[in-house]
């Protein structure tokens, strides 16, 4: 059975669209609830399978991986308190048997150069491609969406990418999936003819968007080393995809879940609303905060 255990995280982002929040503190560090965002998609790749982690990060990135390593001095503390619980919560953030690296993009020259610097730890092997700035809230469902998608992968042996549907008003925001009209349900996979990137509304093959979650063939780092700049003269993920279905398969795979993209101040609030109203220690009082609002 084909395996995916390496999956790439770019943190190298700016936040500029959370800013001033983001000035000193990454985007990916802001809190969702009682967790950094960052923490969130790590544990649904870990939650997936995925044993190896590579944070493609910059200067002033730093604390993004301090938060996975440990902190003695905190721990010693916790521990003469006699904090239990709070220590168990600091020591585990990601299980033993996973790891977690870093590396450098010292030019901010596009999504596809990210996932390029990861190159040397990916190596041959087929990996996955998470965006750190979303969240996919997979709550109540038999299985976590990108759970479900490692296995369509397996199954298939195609690389997928992970659709949502929006209101089709909204679709030149977003790339686009085109699966020559061919219906899918939540939770199963079709073959890609072609990816658009923010169409006009009416020229949008589907509303099926592109929404942060990727599993790649190894080829795509190889197709990534000759792709030319495009969109904003970065080098883009979508160019190397669409060059690789000249000769190869890709498939939408649709979640069923609900995306939160934490990179814009209005997600990133419905996030934690959203994310506060499923934890065990906030659902209860938030609830009644929010009954309370004369909205």
């Amino acid at each position: 059975m084909r395996r995916v255990t390496k999956a790439v995280i770019p943190v190298a982002g700016l936040g500029t669209r959370v800013l001033p929040a983001s000035k000193a503190i990454p985007k990916e560090m802001m809190p969702v609830v009682d967790k950094p965002v960052i923490q969130h998609v790590v544990e649904e790749a870990v939650a997936a399978g995925i044993k190896d982690i590579v944070l493609v990060t910059r200067s002033g990135k730093a604390s993004v991986e301090d938060h996975f390593d440990c902190h003695y001095e905190l721990e010693a503390e916790l521990e003469r308190k006699g904090k239990t619980s709070i220590l168990e919560a600091v020591r585990n953030i990601i299980p033993a048997d996973v790891s977690i690296s870093a590396v450098r993009q010292h030019k901010a020259l596009g999504l596809g150069h990210a996932v390029l610097c990861a190159s040397p730890i990916i190596g041959d092997e087929d990996f996955a491609v998470l965006l750190p700035d979303m969240l996919i809230n997979s709550h109540g469902l038999p299985k976590a969406d990108l759970t479900a998608m490692v296995e369509a992968y397996q199954d298939s042996g195609h690389g997928q990418i992970m659709v949502e549907p929006v209101p089709m008003e909204h679709v030149d925001r977003y790339g686009v999936v085109d699966c020559e009209g061919v219906s899918i349900s939540a939770g199963q996979s079709a073959d890609i003819a072609r990816m658009v990137e923010k169409p006009p509304v009416d020229e949008a093959p589907s509303n099926l968007t592109i929404n942060g979650r990727y599993i790649l063939p190894a080829r795509i780092m190889e197709l990534l080393k000759d792709t030319k700049p495009g969109a904003g003269g970065e080098i883009q993920l979508t160019d190397a995809m669409a060059d690789y279905l000249s000769e190869g398969n890709l498939q939408a795979f649709h979640m069923s879940g609900k995306t939160y993209d934490c990179g814009n101040k209005a997600g990133y609030l419905q996030a934690n609303v959203v994310y506060g109203l499923q934890h065990a220690e906030t659902a209860e009082s938030l609830k009644a905060f929010i009954k309370e609002l004369d909205l």
